[in-house]
């Protein structure tokens, strides 16, 4: 199996976001896995150009695309898509959605023709599903009875992740972090091990039915 994580906090090894994903990939790759960090703090993804719009309409495939400068970040950040069993992806929320740096990363893997297609029925993705899991830390709560703002981070990636087909998604979030870290930390831990059991239970399931 192979991991790719994908880090967004800036705020490096404090960052509670990181540190839950150093737990659950820990834990998943115990059976065995090989691991793809993509630190987009450390490794800023390019932004959307004009050399980069001209060129994604030009070249619609890898094969295509593989001699071009302009896509050939774009290439790379996508490959490491396509040769991934499983995705964590760790991140805050900033101002009630993805960080710049998470909305860079998407823009260079979210391409027309490359990773998904328009139909008359809408857009469809050329990726291969996989189980993908979303860390997300926010200083408040998002959800329940002690929400107190919008979370349009949610239904953003809900919804540009199955644009390129990943659509097995799990959220788990580290709420209210900025007033009550302790008992955040403790309810993702939670929920992240409920993820995990799912997750193995899902696979035990699928290799019955598909055995190597």
């Amino acid at each position: 199996m192979r991991i790719l994580r994908i880090d967004c906090s800036p705020r490096g090894d404090i960052s509670y976001s990181r540190r839950l994903a150093n737990e659950m990939v820990d834990e998943l790759a115990r059976s065995g896995a090989s691991i793809i960090r993509r630190d987009l703090a450390e490794d800023p993804p390019l932004i959307v150009d004009a050399a980069f719009a001209a060129a994604m309409i030009a070249h619609q495939t890898g094969e295509s695309a593989r001699d071009v400068d302009a896509l050939a970040p774009s290439e790379i950040l996508i490959g490491e898509l396509e040769t991934s069993d499983l995705l964590v992806i760790s991140t805050p929320m900033h101002n009630f959605t993805v960080p710049a740096l998470l909305k860079a990363w998407i823009d260079q893997v979210v391409r027309f023709g490359r990773t998904f297609r328009s139909t008359p029925q809408g857009k469809v993705g050329l990726l291969e599903d996989r189980p993908t899991f979303i860390i997300v830390a926010t200083g408040s709560p998002i959800t329940g009875e002690r929400a107190r703002q919008p979370d349009f981070l949610t239904p953003y990636l809900t919804a540009i992740l199955g644009t390129i087909g990943i659509h097995e998604i799990s959220f788990i979030r580290l709420e209210g972090m900025s007033r009550e870290a302790l008992h955040g930390l403790a309810q993702a831990r939670s929920t992240m091990r409920a993820q995990i059991a799912l997750h193995r239970a899902r696979s035990d399931a699928r290799a019955r039915v598909h055995p190597a």
